[in-house]
């Protein structure tokens, strides 16, 4: 199994937070850009969060700066999302990803290209409610 498994969505209230994770084997995680992406029905799929698994240095969307913050766990291969302060705009299937060869840092960050990520998860739900 190749393919990154993400857990934790749901559905929650305006405010509300959920904490998404994301486990993917070794050989995949290890000095390599991770990454949250979304998708609403009937838009675009959009970057989130990307962080590489070395430094940790991490970055966002604009739309999520101050509410969402991606870490990881280098001993477990897992990555995270906390999403606090969570939006009707919010909601989506979340997935997670991790980079291909074609990956390059710019200044150290990862890209939140999808282009650019050839491991995808299946999904997770994430309804944010009014």
């Amino acid at each position: 199994q190749v393919r990154p498994v993400e857990s934790g969505g749901g559905s929650v209230q305006v405010g509300g937070s959920l904490r998404l994770s994301c486990t993917v084997r070794e050989y995949i995680y290890r000095n390599n850009c991770m990454a949250w992406f979304r998708q609403a029905p009937g838009k675009e799929r959009e970057g989130v969060a990307a962080i590489y698994t070395n430094s940790g240095r991490a970055t966002y969307v604009d739309s999520v700066k101050g509410r969402f913050t991606v870490s990881r766990d280098n001993t477990e291969n897992t990555l995270y999302l906390q999403m606090d302060s969570l939006k009707p705009e919010d909601s989506g299937t979340y997935y997670c990803a991790a980079a291909g060869a074609v990956m390059q840092l710019r200044s150290g960050y990862c890209s939140t290209q999808g282009d650019e990520y050839a491991h995808w998860g299946q999904g997770t739900q994430v309804a944010v409610s009014s």
